[in-house]
């Protein structure tokens, strides 16, 4: 039976990785400090004998190494998420991403254990260039500009762990994730399907910043864990960057739209600007999409749930949760 480590694994995507593991006969531990995640979402989890958990943070160097060398693979995915978050505590963020990956590779190039790391689409950065491609350059704004340490501290946790690859011979794979969503994803952070469906079931006006012009992909999470779990059984996949994501892109005005439709909402749709919500100076990016080229050469990845069935699914997870 494959032992195996998630940490963040109180969080959105993590626990639904751990709760895919153990369908899948694994046993699964994880550690979280929940400062984003939360004790809700693992649960349901505690009373499967195959599933520990730990609440403290992944900083915690003595603990890390008891927790990897117990694993046979580890899927790091403890990070500071959100745009909200990463604006207003950018200390937070920076030490939280940079840190925690530090001490999860140190230990795991000890033991000499498989890693999964997780990253972030936002580390393409400014770039225009859609859509993105793993060797696409990366294209920051300024540093006086708190949007984009959350993009640097990613794109520094991707150096550390493919110099661990190539330096130590450590098995790594960084897993670029573009917008997943699903039940348990919170809006608190900034995360824009949650809040909208929130904002329709209560009838609050759909808040749409800026034109509303902007593109996401959205993937259901089902579909991020499912591509995960296959690449942490691909040989292939060792040592490489891989997008994991949907590349099906719907403006956000598009979005907000189709959320009060498929509530039957009278909500409005009211358009604010950038700066009213993340402070004077804030840059938003045009486009995020993947080129999933890589990812599909390495697993079977097709089948994507729809747009629509991701906001179904957190339409019935939020009425749920107020009830």
């Amino acid at each position: 039976m494959k032992r195996a480590l998630i940490t963040g694994g109180c969080g959105f995507i993590g626990s639904h990785l751990a709760e895919a593991l153990l369908a899948r006969g694994c046993r699964v531990e994880v550690i979280d400090d929940l400062s984003t995640g939360s004790i809700r979402n693992i649960e349901h989890l505690k009373s499967n004998r195959n599933f520990s958990y730990v609440i403290d943070t992944v900083r915690n160097a003595r603990l890390m190494a008891e927790l990897v060398d117990k694993a046979d693979v580890v899927f790091h995915l403890a990070a500071a998420v959100g745009v909200k978050l990463v604006v207003d505590n950018p200390v937070r963020t920076i030490e939280t991403n940079i840190r925690g990956a530090e001490v999860v590779l140190e230990c795991a190039a000890r033991k000499g254990r498989q890693v999964l790391v997780a990253s972030s689409s936002e580390v393409y950065g400014k770039s225009t260039k859609a859509p993105f491609c793993e060797g696409d350059d990366m294209i920051f704004g300024p540093t006086t500009a708190n949007r984009w340490c959350y993009a640097c501290s990613k794109a520094i946790d991707e150096f550390l762990a493919l110099a661990y690859f190539h330096e130590k011979q450590l098995p790594v794979t960084v897993l670029r994730f573009f917008n997943t969503v699903g039940p348990r994803q919170v809006g608190d952070y900034g995360m824009v399907i949650p809040r909208f469906v929130r904002q329709a079931l209560t009838g609050e006006a759909i808040t749409v910043y800026s034109d509303g012009a902007m593109t996401r992909s959205f993937c259901h999470v089902r579909d991020t864990v499912r591509a995960v779990i296959a690449l942490s059984q691909s040989p292939a996949a060792i040592g490489q960057v891989v997008n994991v994501g949907n590349d099906r892109e719907v403006s956000i005005l598009e979005l907000a739209e189709t959320v009060i439709a498929r509530t039957g909402s009278s909500s409005p749709i009211r358009r604010i600007p950038f700066e009213e919500v993340y402070g004077k100076g804030f840059e938003d990016l045009g486009r995020r999409v993947p080129d999933l080229t890589r990812l599909r050469s390495l697993i079977e990845f097709h089948d994507l749930a729809p747009l629509e069935q991701i906001i179904d699914d957190v339409i019935e997870y939020e009425r749920a949760a107020t009830k």
